[in-house]
């Protein structure tokens, strides 16, 4: 299943949600091509999508869910790459907060 957060992540002058799985980054990467995100907004773990494409993802299936249901998705799924202290990601299925 795909879902996405509510739009209040701040950065470059617009609000950001995250689009994830909780099945695979297969799954997760065909439904972002299927909507016209480019692979660009992948980042670790999630897509980062504007606001004003979070409408979009919706009416394509994705579920709606509090951003604090993402970290659990992801972590509850093996998904979740934290990113490191230099910029990278840590192996996925590490646990911690967002």
């Amino acid at each position: 299943m795909i879902y996405i957060d509510p739009p209040t992540w701040p950065g470059h002058g617009h609000l950001w949600s995250h689009l994830v799985s909780d099945v695979s980054y297969e799954e997760l990467h065909a439904f972002a091509a299927r909507i016209g995100v480019p692979p660009r907004a992948f980042e670790r773990d999630h897509y980062d999508l504007p606001a004003h494409r979070y409408a979009d993802a919706v009416r394509a299936g994705a579920a709606e869910v509090s951003s604090r249901e993402v970290v659990v998705l992801l972590t509850r799924a093996g998904l979740r790459r934290r990113k490191r202290r230099d910029g990278g990601a840590l192996p996925g299925g590490c646990e911690g907060t967002p």
